[in-house]
C-alpha cells in the first residue's frame, strides 16, 4: 500500500469518528455518548505522535465544534490540552496495559470534560450537572476496544 494510503487510513478513521459524534441518538443514550473524536486522537497520538499533533487535534477540534454547535473554539482548546499532554507522555502511556490506559485516559476525559464546562460556562454561564461525567465512563469502556481495533489496521496496514 501506498504511504499516502497509509496515512489516509488515520484521517478516515478521524472521519468515522466525526460521524459517530454527530449521529442522531435518543436523548438518553446521548448523554451517554463517547467522545470519540477524542479518543481517536489519543490513540494515534500515542501510537504515532510525529503523524498526529496539536495542530491536528485543534482542527478536528474545530470541526467538532462547527458539526455539534457550540462556541467555536471550546472544543479545539479542550482537544489541543489532552492531545498535548499524551504526545508529551506518549512513551510512557504506550508502556501500560489496556486497563491501565483506560484508566489514565478517563482521567484525561475528564479533564477534557472539566475544561468543556470551565469554558462553557465563562461564555455562556452553563452549570455543572453530574450527567456531564457519563461520556468519561463509556470513553474507558470503549477504549480498550476501540485500542484494539486500531492497532489491528495500523500493523495490518503497516502504518509508520
Amino acid at each position: 500500500m501506498r504511504k499516502a494510503g497509509r496515512i489516509g487510513f488515520i484521517y478516515l478513521s478521524l472521519f468515522v469518528a466525526l460521524i459517530l459524534t454527530v449521529m442522531p441518538m435518543p436523548q438518553l443514550v446521548k448523554l451517554a455518548r463517547p467522545d470519540w473524536v477524542l479518543l481517536v486522537l489519543m490513540y494515534w497520538a500515542m501510537a504515532l505522535p510525529q503523524r498526529i499533533s496539536v495542530g491536528t487535534a485543534f482542527f478536528s477540534g474545530f470541526i467538532v465544534d462547527v458539526l455539534v454547535g457550540t462556541v467555536l473554539g471550546v472544543n479545539a482548546l479542550a482537544f489541543s490540552v489532552v492531545i498535548f499532554i499524551v504526545a508529551q507522555h506518549h512513551l510512557k502511556i504506550r508502556n501500560f496495559s489496556v486497563v491501565q490506559q483506560s484508566l489514565l485516559l478517563g482521567l484525561l476525559l475528564a479533564l477534557y470534560q472539566l475544561l468543556l464546562f470551565w469554558l462553557s460556562h465563562f461564555l455562556t454561564g452553563v452549570y455543572f450537572m453530574p450527567q456531564y461525567l457519563w461520556p468519561v465512563i463509556t470513553g474507558m469502556l470503549v477504549w480498550p476496544w476501540l485500542f484494539w481495533l486500531l492497532r489491528r489496521y495500523r500493523r495490518q496496514l503497516k502504518i509508520q
